[in-house]
């Protein structure tokens, strides 16, 4: 599969939320949706993360924006994550990988001399008729939501 470019028709996702509920991305048709994928729940950059979205949430919903977080972890991490850090977004648990694989950020990584196949952290912006505006190949975990309204203002 090519890989995803700004401009591009956003694939359409389909996974199961926190808790057993499926989320596509028909369900914010009209919205601009924050998606966003991260390699692991309770990890420091992956927590970092969602607790700058966490605490500056209230700014994205005024600007209209949904946030949606995936990973490749399951329902019950998504739920424990969520509770530990009061999260008030919508996570997927994407264990299949479709979601990962759809939007190309399943891929070879690299850390302390190992080879191993993970999530590239990255967001996608994607605007109210379903086209990606821009893509956060990797973003900073402490000023994620900064990034977010500096790009899409």
């Amino acid at each position: 599969m090519a890989a995803l470019k700004e401009g591009d028709k956003a694939p359409v996702f389909k996974g199961k939320d926190q808790h057993g509920k499926t989320v596509s991305l028909t369900d914010f048709k009209g919205k601009r949706v924050v998606l966003y994928f991260y390699p692991k729940d309770m990890t420091p950059g992956c927590t970092a993360q969602a607790c700058n979205l966490r605490d500056n949430y209230s700014d994205l919903l005024k600007k209209g924006y949904a946030v949606v977080g995936v990973s490749t972890d399951s329902e019950q991490s998504h739920q424990k994550f969520i509770e530990k850090y009061e999260l008030p977004f919508t996570l997927l648990a994407d264990e299949d990988k479709k979601i990962v694989n759809q939007y190309g950020v399943w891929g070879e990584k690299k850390m302390m001399g190992k080879t191993y196949d993970g999530i590239h952290r990255t967001t996608f912006l994607i605007n109210g008729e379903g086209v990606i505006d821009h893509i956060i190949k990797k973003p900073d975990t402490k000023n994620h939501t900064e990034e977010i309204l500096e790009i899409w203002k």
